[in-house]
């Protein structure tokens, strides 16, 4: 079996958080691959034996049920179905997964949550029970929640899932005073943020680190830790108020996979949108009508329209001052903060958020559901801000 999966759980271990762990596993080779819908893994199992497997396809493609229906064959009938999301009742692109299951003869279902989609929302349990399958709920449903975080945010605020990734020194700065910054993290830190990238709709800079480090903003990945079909790389995206960004950056490479998009606004002189435009990159305008000085790309504005083109998660690597902005504007949802046992002190090296900042301890944003990895000499601390948009989606 792929990646040291056996048939049954280990000795002592509940079966059904096993069977939908390992429904997980396969949700989460689909992250950044299929927006605008969810990540979801399925296992078939029968008699204790895994018999199929599947995860959702790129749009337009099979859901996750489906190709493990297709896996299994007939071995289906009788079996028992862990979702990492409830089974849909609806048309979309594809038919409805509940009546697939239905005719194959699955007996039993488990979904981890309850699609908060209007047009499912329990219709496709109600079905499976109608049906006379049994069906519940759980378990990991926390898991499949933190998998599906993206679908939620949008489907909540209209926007990705916001998450603001930084790495800085034990002593809280992300560059030296100078503004030298590779490397605070190592190897191991560094292969981490690829995989980030890898599960990624999107990423996003601003010019001032384009400039000062002409970096790829590709994902670089073996084959073996990428998800499905090898190293994903997710829209490009870099913010640039009054044009500023060179047209021969690294960047703009037509060689490089995937897209990139330059958001600025109408301060960014038009021949120099041009220039960006034969490089092959999108050009979109949003922000800066009002009497900002300098004039500013609105986030608000730029999340609302990658969110209506159905991307699900944004990852930030900006410096301090887009850090900052989205801070200030509340826009992060997640953070994920390598740690280096570094010490670099200075007055004007920065930290990771530009902005003003708040004034008490008490205005502060908390992070929830902690969690803290070692990789190597480094630490990687990540946890949901509180109030985010994802909560507010069921």
């Amino acid at each position: 079996m792929r990646r040291g999966v056996t048939d049954g759980p280990p000795s002592g271990m509940d079966a059904h958080a096993y069977y939908m762990g390992v429904a997980l596993a396969e949700g989460g080779r689909a992250l950044g691959r299929v927006s605008p819908n969810p990540a979801v893994g399925a296992v078939l199992v029968r008699e204790g034996r895994i018999v199929g497997r599947g995860r959702t396809q790129p749009p337009g493609g099979p859901h996750a049920e489906i190709v493990a229906l297709r896996a299994a064959g007939d071995a289906a009938r009788g079996a028992t179905l862990y979702n990492t999301l409830e089974p849909c009742a609806h048309v979309g692109r594809t038919p409805p997964c509940a009546e697939a299951l239905i005719a194959a003869g699955v007996a039993e279902v488990y979904a981890a949550r309850i699609d908060p989609f209007p047009a499912v929302r329990g219709r496709g349990l109600a079905r499976l029970r109608e049906a006379g399958l049994v069906v519940h709920t759980g378990p990991c449903a926390e898991e499949a929640r933190d998998q599906q975080a993206g679908f939620l945010t949008r489907l909540a605020a209209g926007r990705p899932h916001v998450t603001a990734k930084w790495a800085m020194t034990l002593d809280g700065r992300i560059a030296t005073r100078t503004g030298h910054a590779r490397w605070i993290t190592g190897p191991a830190a560094r292969h981490e943020v690829h995989r980030l990238r890898d599960q990624a709709d999107a990423i996003l800079i601003g010019v001032g680190t384009v400039i000062a480090d002409d970096p790829l903003l590709t994902t670089r990945l073996p084959d073996e830790d990428a998800g499905d079909g090898g190293p994903h790389h997710p829209l490009r995206i870099v913010l640039d108020s009054a044009g500023r960004l060179p047209p021969d950056a690294r960047v703009l490479s037509p060689d490089l996979p995937g897209r990139t998009l330059i958001a600025c606004t109408p301060a960014a002189p038009a021949a120099r949108r041009d220039d960006w435009r034969r490089r092959g990159a999108e050009v979109l305008v949003v922000g800066g009508e009002q009497a900002e000085r300098p004039p500013q790309v609105d986030l608000r504005q730029l999340l609302a329209v990658l969110g209506a083109r159905g991307l699900n998660t944004l990852l930030v690597e900006g410096g301090s001052a887009v850090l900052g902005a989205f801070s200030s504007a509340g826009l992060i949802d997640r953070v994920v903060a390598f740690v280096a046992p570094v010490l670099v002190g200075g007055r004007d090296a920065p930290g990771p958020l530009g902005d003003r900042g708040v004034a008490t301890i008490a205005e502060a944003y908390r992070l929830r559901r902690v969690t803290i990895r070692q990789l190597d000499h480094d630490l990687l601390i990540s946890g949901d801000v509180e109030g985010s948009a994802r909560g507010q989606a069921c």
